[in-house]
C-alpha cells in the first residue's frame, strides 16, 4: 500500500464520519427537540430542532471539507483538482456561513451586540445610571 493509498483511505475515513456526524446529529436533535415538545411548546421544540440540527450540519460540513482537501492535496493534487476543491470550499463556506446566521439569529459582525457580556454591560449601565 503506497501513500496515495494510504490517503484516499483517510480521506474516506473522513467521510465516513462526516456522514455519521449528520446521522447522529439528525438523530439526537430530534430526540431533544421531541423531549422538550413533551415538557414545554412546539416552537421552542422546533427552535431546539434548528439550532441543534444546525450546529450538526455545521460539524458535518468542517469534517466533509477535511476529506476533500487529504483527497485533493495528497491523493491527485492537480490543477482540475485543486479548481474544483476551491469551488467545494466556496460553496460549503456559503453554506455554513448561511447556516451560522440562521442558528445565531445574526451576522458574525453583529454578534458581539448580542453576546451575554455586551447585554450584561449594558443591563449593568443602565442599572447604574437609574440608581443616581
Amino acid at each position: 500500500m503506497g501513500f496515495e493509498d494510504l490517503m484516499e483511505h483517510v480521506a474516506r475515513g473522513f467521510e465516513v464520519i462526516g456522514v455519521a456526524v449528520l446521522v447522529v446529529g439528525l438523530v439526537w436533535s430530534v430526540v431533544q427537540a421531541l423531549r422538550l415538545w413533551r415538557a414545554t411548546s412546539g416552537r421552542r421544540a422546533y427552535q431546539a430542532l434548528r439550532e441543534l440540527f444546525g450546529g450538526a450540519l455545521l460539524l458535518g460540513l468542517e469534517v466533509l471539507v477535511a476529506a476533500d482537501l487529504i483527497r485533493t492535496v495528497a491523493v491527485s493534487p492537480t490543477l482540475e483538482s485543486v479548481a474544483v476543491l476551491g469551488v467545494i470550499v466556496l460553496i460549503r463556506t456559503f453554506l455554513s456561513f448561511s447556516l451560522q446566521i440562521e442558528i445565531d439569529g445574526v451576522p458574525p459582525w453583529r454578534r458581539a451586540l448580542t453576546s451575554g457580556a455586551t447585554v450584561m454591560a449594558r443591563a449593568a449601565s443602565r442599572a447604574r445610571s437609574s440608581s443616581q
